[in-house]
């Protein structure tokens, strides 16, 4: 089952699109955590470089005692040692420090090369009395007692509150993130969905093409264009395919039609003729080739024409007369017909005409197949069904699907047919919407049974008053 779900476009795409989601959206949050902390230190050294250039504005020069800082009591009590996490140092030109807080960063700072316009950033490990890690930077910055190399740093861990919120950040990313996952998979599996409904619809449309609807081609419109080449060499495939039936349906036409002309002038010599058994066997011969020429007619007229089946009809009126047209050749064979229907119109929806072809074929073949002086049984019931039912040898399980095939004749026995009166009959029913079953009658013999969709428009059949008389006339063959 796992193996077919993955044979779906459908389901390929969505997982191709939620691997694509999952490493697109793990690549954004590792720029955004990156971005989020390379913007922290940035923020972090932008803060220093204005502490620095803040110092630098109050340095002033004095002619005796040289370059020297002056702090206003506001800033100054900011960078009191041991009340600041920031400390800084400052040096003139010629590496005299001007002034430092704490005194001990001064002296650490003393060795330093001189600082530049570039600011260089230094690391302090386990600086001052409390130990404590120390981030910061030196540069170069004019003052108004000339050059000053200015150094600043901050305790590691000045920078609580950033952190914190970045952590917050990255938290909420965590479950943020999955939930816009999923939801954007969703809408991206509907969305597939959506975009693969034009070629559902072809493969719907596709799977109604059969031998009686080789017309029907696959619509073109608002196919993706990957799939559009696809349907337009399916479509070219159906043009061949409908050529050849129709070559095929025109070959047997012709060649039945062709075949009756002379079939009639030959059979109508033969009965003028006496002679011995020789001539019955030409003349069963003959009747046979007929019988096949009009099945053949029949089937060709079946394959190119479509039945109009939007009529309503009386199966019980057409059951009766075709019993009635089948009972003189069942009695020629030493066979009875009885007939069985409701008392009231089965009103079904289909074709009249090819109706009485299958029960008149049914009717046929149970008659050849049944023994002399036995009863062949037809029987009508409300919910649109026929059965006829002979006692003959019946049908074995294994070839009741293969009977319906045309020319297949099955073994054991003689038959004049050709083998399409049940392919005749499996099609007009097929083309009715209606089914058909073969099983084993209580008495040994074959029961056919077929059933057409009921009528529900309440519109009464033509001819109602004659299906009486059909029935009465059925009725009346099994006394006989």
């Amino acid at each position: 089952m796992t193996k077919i779900r993955f044979q779906s476009l459908q389901v390929r795409l969505a997982v191709r699109l939620a691997i694509l989601y999952i490493v697109a959206t793990a690549m954004a949050v590792g720029v955004l955590i990156y971005q989020a902390y390379d913007t922290a230190g940035t923020l972090h050294d932008r803060d220093l470089n204005l502490r620095a250039a803040d110092l630098a504005r109050y340095i002033s020069a004095d002619s005796g005692q040289g370059p020297h800082l002056d702090l206003p009591s506001s800033l100054a009590a900011v960078y009191q040692p041991g009340s600041s996490a920031d400390i800084f140092a400052l040096r003139s030109a010629d590496g005299r420090i001007i002034a430092a807080s704490p005194a001990a960063f001064g002296d650490v700072v003393r060795s330093w090369p001189a600082a530049t316009d570039d600011a260089s950033y230094f690391h302090l490990k386990q600086f001052g009395a409390e130990q404590q890690d120390y981030y910061g930077l030196s540069i170069a910055l004019d003052t108004s007692a000339g050059p000053v190399s200015i150094s600043i740093a901050r305790a590691a861990g000045a920078d609580v509150l950033i952190k914190s919120l970045l952590r917050e950040f990255v938290l909420d990313l965590l479950w943020i993130i999955p939930l816009f996952v999923v939801a954007t998979l969703v809408i991206g599996v509907f969305a597939i969905r959506g975009g693969l409904r034009p070629v559902r619809d072809a493969s719907r449309m596709a799977a109604t093409v059969g031998p009686s609807t080789t017309s029907i081609r696959l619509p073109t419109d608002n196919l993706p264009s990957e799939i559009r080449p696809l349907v337009a060499a399916v479509n070219s495939a159906f043009d061949r395919l409908e050529q050849g039936f129709s070559m095929q349906r025109d070959f047997t036409a012709n060649a039945a039609h062709e075949l009756r002309t002379p079939l009639t002038i030959i059979t109508g010599a033969l009965d003028s003729m006496h002679g011995n058994g020789e001539l019955t066997k030409l003349k069963h011969d003959v009747a046979r080739m007929n019988r096949l020429v009009e099945q053949l007619l029949r089937v060709a007229r079946l394959d190119a024409v479509a039945l109009d089946v939007s009529g309503t009809v009386d199966l019980n009126e057409i059951a009766a007369g075709a019993v009635a047209a089948m009972a003189p050749f069942a009695l020629g064979q030493q066979r009875t017909i009885a007939f069985a229907g409701p008392g009231e119109p089965v009103r079904v929806r289909g074709n009249s005409h090819a109706i009485e072809d299958v029960i008149r074929n049914l009717i046929e073949n149970a008659i050849a197949h049944a023994p002399p002086r036995t009863e062949v049984s037809v029987a009508v019931k409300r919910s649109g069904s026929v059965s006829v039912v002979d006692r003959g040898p019946g049908v074995p399980p294994d070839r009741r699907e293969v009977i319906f095939e045309r020319f297949w004749r099955g073994k054991g026995f003689a038959s004049v047919g050709a083998g399409l009166g049940l392919a005749i009959v499996k099609g007009i029913v097929d083309a009715h919407g209606g089914s058909i079953q073969v099983d084993t009658a209580r008495e040994g013999g074959a029961a056919f049974a077929i059933s057409f969709p009921l009528a529900d428009d309440g519109v009464p059949p033509p001819g109602g008053a004659a299906s009486f008389a059909h029935r009465r006339a059925g009725l009346m063959l099994r006394s006989l």
